[in-house]
């Protein structure tokens, strides 16, 4: 009796093997949704209008963008997490809603780890550090020199408590052992005019929404917040070299609902991959401000509980909430 049943079971999981693989050589046979869960125009919606268009090449059929903004990301992720693991629903979104924002929202209605099937690590972007022109800080070190002369004199600007520059100002801090002011506001459009005339001292922000200042040179750039130098801008040194070890990236990534068969995950990290390689979709993106990623859906969620960890320790050292 027990040979039979055991005989049934790996004929059921055979023909579970099976089905499974014919799915996958069939996939896609119609358009894919990638839900982008900020609005049009920001710096997710870009990256995932220029993957977009040349995944659906690789894959033979269209990948439509959908836009559902809303809760700082949670409403698309969580629609994601909520859809059929077909390979027809998939969420392009970034840290702050798969490490950050579960760390300081408890009660978001999804797990990062649970609900999601982690497909590429996709690109990633760095925070610029500036600071005024009027500022006696020609480098990161003669900032951190002026900050230890004049403790808790200086402040800092960022686009909203919680955010990616401010955490990663917070770390900058921390690893200093300097004291600043935090000053948040509702976005970087507000604060950066505060940075220009001298009000902030200094401030953390996306590369991509700061270049166009430093470029015009209304403020200073002083480092970058990759480990290396970034060919998104080859001439600003790394924090690193003045703080080692420091390092703080927002990634962008793209994930099933749990349950993605693994023939699916593999034909999309496959075609993923190939689009990171492509000549245009590389130009684009660095000429946006981001260093294109890939790899395999392992490295993507090791790179996802190493971020935690580090984010984790940051929130909880500086008794970070959003209340």
């Amino acid at each position: 009796m027990k040979i039979k049943l055991l005989r049934a079971m790996l004929a059921i999981c055979a023909m579970s093997l099976v089905s499974s693989l014919a799915v996958a050589q069939d996939y896609p046979t119609k358009a894919i949704k990638l839900i982008v869960p900020f609005p049009a125009g920001g710096a997710t919606d870009i990256v995932s209008r220029v993957v977009a268009q040349q995944l659906s090449t690789e894959l033979g059929q269209s990948v439509v963008v959908d836009n559902r903004a809303g809760a700082a990301g949670v409403i698309g992720a969580e629609a994601t997490a909520r859809a059929a693991p077909d390979g027809y629903t998939l969420v392009l979104t970034t840290s702050s809603t798969h490490t950050i924002g579960p760390l300081l929202n408890p009660k978001i209605p999804y797990s990062a780890t649970k609900d999601f099937t982690p497909i590429i690590y996709l690109a990633s972007s760095p925070q610029v550090v500036i600071v005024p022109l009027t500022s006696p800080a020609k480098t990161m070190q003669e900032l951190i020199d002026y900050a230890r002369k004049n403790p808790g004199k200086l402040n800092f600007g960022s686009a909203g408590t919680g955010g990616i520059p401010h955490l990663s100002t917070e770390r900058f801090l921390a690893m200093t052992d300097l004291k600043m002011t935090h000053v948040p506001y509702k976005g970087t459009a507000l604060a950066m005019p505060d940075l220009m005339a001298g009000r902030l001292d200094m401030m953390f922000d996306s590369i991509s929404v700061s270049l166009p200042h430093i470029r015009e040179g209304k403020v200073r750039a002083l480092a970058v917040t990759t480990a290396q130098r970034t060919s998104v801008a080859p001439d600003l040194p790394p924090l690193s070299d003045t703080v080692p070890g420091y390092e703080s990236l927002t990634w962008f990534g793209v994930f099933g609902p749990a349950g993605l068969p693994a023939p699916i995950v593999t034909r999309l990290n496959t075609a993923l991959n190939q689009t990171l390689k492509n000549p245009a979709v590389l130009q684009q993106l660095a000429k946006l401000g981001f260093d294109a990623g890939g790899g395999t859906p392992t490295a993507f969620s090791d790179k996802m509980k190493e971020e935690t960890a580090m984010w984790k320790k940051v929130i909880d050292d500086g008794k970070i909430t959003l209340e």
